[in-house]
């Protein structure tokens, strides 16, 4: 990213995008100075301007939820700047995964959706860990564990075929599914990079 092709605010400010790199979700709306996005770029790190305390503000410096650069971008007029992160916690001050919480309208029917709002709950309940949680227990116990479950979910998905039992084979394919998205959260691989390896075959 050249820094000169950025056009900040009469406040010396532009606004910064903050999205998940593997589930997509947003995470947050921060802004960045000069300073802020230089150090982002030297760091590997988001680094914002905050507007409240007139300081730089490097992103989980104390609490230790640090975002960890992925890809950065600015759009068409150059004044707004998308970052694609690794979060290494929860984004939000309250504790939340992401500061996006609050749903105002319903999501356009996709026959698909479901595995983007997968990916979103995972890599939320990765951030936050919840006591309580099957997931939060799985990925608190680390990819070992991760991988013995995908191991033992595809052994029943072979046998729900060799059985050719419709019901059970849709069933244990949905728990595959599942727990190979949270190896894959687990790994900080998005799911679009499996679908884009896909693409890159199908095209040969």
């Amino acid at each position: 990213m050249n820094i000169e092709e950025v056009v900040f605010d009469e406040k010396g400010l532009v606004p910064a995008i903050v999205q998940d790199a593997r589930s997509k979700a947003v995470l947050t709306l921060a802004y960045m100075n000069e300073e802020a996005l230089k150090q982002t770029l030297q760091k590997g790190e988001t680094v914002f301007y905050s507007r409240s305390r007139g300081e730089l503000w490097h992103k989980g410096e104390t609490s230790g939820n640090t975002q960890q650069v992925e890809h950065m971008a600015y759009d068409c007029d150059q004044d707004a700047i998308l970052v694609q992160v690794i979060p290494s916690g929860p984004a939000c001050h309250t504790g939340s995964y992401s500061c996006f919480g609050e749903t105002l309208t319903s999501h356009p029917e996709d026959r698909y959706r479901m595995l983007t709002e997968l990916q979103e709950v995972l890599a939320k309940r990765k951030a936050e860990l919840p006591e309580g949680s099957y997931t939060s227990q799985l990925f608190a116990e680390g990819v070992d564990r991760i991988a013995k479950k995908i191991g033992e979910e595809a052994g029943e998905v072979v046998i729900a075929a060799k059985n050719d039992d419709k019901e059970e084979l849709a069933l244990e394919s949905a728990d595959l599914l599942f727990h190979l998205l949270m190896l894959l959260t687990d790994r900080n691989v998005s799911f679009d990079a499996v679908l884009e390896v896909l693409e890159k075959r199908h095209k040969k």
